[in-house]
């Protein structure tokens, strides 16, 4: 189940998120596009080609019911390790051509836009308790949705990394992301347990915004020394990377 929260409360801050995500990038100027984002070695184009893949990864997973005990749930669902990722994937070298390919960024959007916006019809009508297959595991719907909250708000963070006037994440969204990432790096770290829920949670400094904490958390930028400080033990234990 989601770590906190109805399902139908789930349901909504996926909703929500993505929603505000889209919205984000429905305002970009084209020269925006060829802006960094904060995936490493990705273009904002680059970035926005990859929500269109995760949108359809939505649709395709929603429709692909599934028999037997779950295997993951949202927090399990993400694997974590401590090497970043360079860009050589197959996968992340394709997203990176097939933006290209797109030429003009209102083609772009306008998919975004269409699958997306599919995927959001979707997300609320399907059933929070049916069971769905997805990268060989199972998992209930509401827990599929939950684990998207932190995708969506994570790549919010992105896209927005070089683009100070594009609005962020929703609060919300931000607050849940941060209590997911501190259970999973509770249980990533040497004496956790393989259960998320299981195990203790990391606890941030109380000074760490929602923000910081996701941004530091997971690599995307390096604490300064005062947050290091603020870090003591863990500090060494950063970033977790999640894929």
């Amino acid at each position: 189940m989601p770590p906190t929260g109805t399902t139908v409360a789930v349901v909504d801050l996926f909703s929500r998120t993505w929603a505000a995500l889209r919205t984000a990038v429905a305002g970009l100027r084209a020269e925006d596009f060829e802006r960094p984002s904060g995936c490493a070695g990705w273009l904002v184009r680059d970035l926005v080609c990859h929500l269109v893949i995760d949108a359809q990864d939505v649709l395709i997973t929603l429709a692909t019911p599934a028999e037997g005990e779950p295997t993951r749930d949202a927090l399990t669902y993400w694997t974590v390790s401590g090497t970043p990722p360079t860009g050589d994937d197959p996968l992340d070298a394709l997203t990176v051509r097939l933006a290209a390919a797109y030429g003009d960024p209102a083609l772009l959007m306008f998919h975004l836009d269409d699958v997306g916006s599919a995927a959001g019809r979707a997300a609320r009508l399907a059933d929070p308790g049916l069971r769905v297959s997805t990268r060989g595991e199972v998992l209930t719907v509401g827990d599929y949705l939950a684990a998207y909250v932190l995708e969506w708000t994570l790549h919010h963070l992105d896209l927005t990394a070089h683009l100070p006037g594009v609005a962020g994440p929703p609060p919300e969204g931000l607050a849940r992301s941060r209590e997911m990432v501190e259970r999973i790096a509770g249980a990533a770290l040497p004496g956790g347990f393989s259960d998320a829920e299981a195990a203790s949670p990391v606890v941030f400094p109380a000074a760490f915004s929602d923000e910081d904490v996701l941004l530091v958390g997971t690599g995307r930028r390096d604490p300064t020394e005062a947050e290091t400080r603020a870090l003591g033990e863990l500090a060494p234990a950063l970033p977790f990377h999640l894929g």
